[in-house]
């Protein structure tokens, strides 16, 4: 399996690739690699002759200092984990901070039409201007053909899909299943950093949404929200951020629900001090 950390190795890689007419996924990921990762590995190399990797802690995208020092970094792990699907279809970019922003560890502003003014973006002051950047950036190196995301975040993925429409970037973007552990608790590498009790206590937020979609057909947006934050304030472990009911296509809050429209819930929690969010379809 071959490994890059500098843009000039991988672009010399890539562009052998491209003379051979050979089609290219990607997989942007922050490492700490879980089974949900690897399914998003295994979608693109059942679409691609060669799919890349990139690992890599992007520090525009946190707001929190602290939450970019404590992210798990654990590249031989992943290397490791990478290679039980393939050892010569996947290649692995894991640049440095320098190497990625040359010195100039900033975000570019972009504008995604209001969509990065909802949820996270609420929560989360700059992020998506860090996610924007980095995964425009890796766009640019790797000029796959395809890119896969997975619906955990699904925000980002809308986000992402107005970046290469409003950039005019020629990649498809392909958004897939949330991955998730038995107890329903969606995959997250931060879930590594889940004290047991907590651990034991999280899936209760998969619990409440799958509660809530039973609801949508039935009731307001306003109750089965009120329904939610009732459900948190009883839980003594878990504290609720925020629960939205939203239009899939703009993120913004229903108000009166249409047939015509496709919604979904999402949802941020604390387990003590690790943020976790979730979503789900709900028409």
């Amino acid at each position: 399996m071959k490994i890059y950390s500098e843009k000039k190795n991988i672009n010399i890689a890539i562009q052998d690739l491209k003379t051979k007419n050979l089609k290219i996924g990607l997989v942007p990921t922050m490492g700490a690699l879980h089974r949900g990762h690897l399914a998003l590995v295994e979608r693109a190399l059942d679409n691609n002759d060669k799919v890349v990797v990139s690992v890599f802690v992007n520090p525009t995208q946190f707001d929190n200092k602290e939450d970019l020092k404590k992210y798990p970094r654990t590249l031989d792990k992943d290397v490791a984990l990478l290679k039980t699907l393939s050892k010569d279809r996947i290649i692995v970019y894991a640049p440095t901070v320098n190497d990625i922003y040359e010195g100039n560890t900033v975000a570019q502003d972009f504008d995604f039409d209001g969509l990065e003014h909802e949820m996270e973006g609420k929560f989360r002051d700059g992020h998506f201007d860090g996610v924007g950047t980095i995964v425009k950036r890796f766009f640019e190196i790797v000029k796959p053909h395809n890119a896969y995301f997975g619906e955990k975040d699904f925000q980002q993925l809308q986000i992402i899909k107005k970046l290469v429409e409003k950039h005019s970037i020629p990649v498809k973007i392909v958004g897939c299943p949330i991955y998730r552990e038995t107890t329903g608790l969606a995959m997250s590498s931060r879930n590594t950093r889940l004290k047991p009790e907590y651990l034991e206590a999280a899936p209760f937020i998969y619990k409440t949404l799958t509660a809530a979609k039973k609801q949508f057909g039935t009731k307001s947006a306003n109750k089965i929200t009120e329904w939610v934050e009732n459900q948190f304030a009883k839980n003594e472990l878990l504290e609720l951020e925020y629960f939205i009911i939203a239009d899939a296509e703009t993120l913004k809050s229903v108000k009166r629900k249409s047939s015509k429209k496709s919604y979904r819930a999402f949802i941020a929690a604390y387990a003590d001090d690790i943020r976790l969010i979730d979503n789900i379809a709900l028409n």
